[in-house]
């Protein structure tokens, strides 16, 4: 950052949260250009000391006046919070960036994953708001976009296999437990999850809808279609939760338009912007849930032809979900508002 760099004062709600401390994080390493930094939580965190960039900063307490004089509002309260305070922040001359699902399906706000869809964000004049995508939605959309441009996506199915840190802290603690009492040999205790999560797999990810498919599964359909801004596309979804800490993989099949090699795939996403592409199959190297942690990159590998149909690409695609799942994404948006609107 240069000296003569012009710097914005930024608000974080829900600084205290998993994605708080990882939104503080990414503004850290990204170096983002601040002046003043507000961090806000509920009443249980208010006075709670955080260090950022060798500053000590004294948490305050989010409340609808606590928005004078900032630019940017970094939002990962909650949706319920997100409604009741996002609006205030706007309303005081903030942009709001919010992690929740509140707005997301929102006519009137941008969905905006930066590397996807960068020019809607010059919606964010209508409301002040602008909405970061479901976490499993942000890194499919990244390892699609490079195929969407060149020849056309007709159809996605894709299948993912989410980390517990996804719902929180609890869900972590709760799988650290399961697994120590099955070393022990000790009755293993759910009440984050419905059912055990320790060596095995939910098909389940928030509440099932009258359509049979979950609450998740839908928002995956639904913001991909706002998100390309094309509501033909074909998008089912199987979203399930697993035993691992983080780091979300999906299994994404698509129906281009037209023909599309692997090769030709593999080349486009190899230059890709946020894509790193591990593919290596031969010296077993593809993406792995253990290698995305801390990452910024989407990692995309075992890319390869749909046998079955004429114009058909399987890949497999991991990434960090804290991070580029949410808060390297809002980071992202509030840079690329900072350079072009602000």
């Amino acid at each position: 950052m240069s000296e003569n760099q012009k710097k914005y004062n930024v608000a974080i709600a829900g600084a205290t949260g998993a994605v708080g401390g990882a939104m503080l994080e990414v503004l850290r390493r990204r170096d983002f250009p601040i002046n003043e930094l507000r961090l806000l939580a509920s009443e249980r965190s208010v006075g709670k000391k955080i260090t950022f960039k060798d500053q000590e900063l004294e948490v305050q307490l989010l409340s609808k006046d606590a928005f004078t004089d900032i630019d940017v509002a970094l939002f990962s309260a909650g949706a319920t919070r997100s409604f009741d305070f996002a609006p205030a922040a706007a309303e005081a001359g903030a942009v709001v960036i919010d992690n929740s699902s509140a707005y997301r399906m929102d006519p009137e706000i941008p969905l905006v994953v930066p590397e996807v869809n960068a020019h809607a964000i010059a919606q964010y004049s209508k409301r002040g708001i602008i909405a970061n995508p479901n976490c499993s939605t942000i890194q499919m959309m990244v390892a699609l976009k490079p195929i969407y441009d060149k020849v056309g996506i007709k159809r996605i199915v894709v299948s993912t296999y989410q980390a517990v840190s996804g719902t929180g802290a609890k869900a972590i603690e709760e799988l650290q437990n399961q697994t120590l009492a099955y070393a022990a040999g000790t009755p293993m205790e759910a009440s984050v999850y419905p059912h055990q999560i320790a060596f095995n797999c939910l098909p389940q990810i928030d509440v099932f809808m009258e359509n049979g498919y979950t609450k998740e599964e839908m928002k995956m359909v639904n913001e991909t279609r706002k998100i390309f801004e094309d509501s033909s596309i074909g998008v089912t979804a199987t979203t399930v939760r697993v035993p691992v800490f983080y780091g979300h993989s999906e299994a994404i099949n698509i129906e281009t338009n037209s023909k599309i090699s692997a090769a030709e795939v593999k080349e486009l996403l190899a230059t890709a912007p946020g894509v790193k592409l591990v593919d290596d199959p031969e010296n077993g190297k593809y993406p792995l849930a253990t290698d995305c942690a801390g990452k910024f990159e989407t990692l995309v590998g075992r890319i390869r032809e749909d046998e079955s149909i004429a114009n058909g690409i399987n890949m497999w695609v991991v990434s960090d979900n804290i991070l580029k799942g949410a808060a390297l994404n809002a980071v992202q948006i509030a840079e690329a508002f900072v350079e072009k609107y602000k």
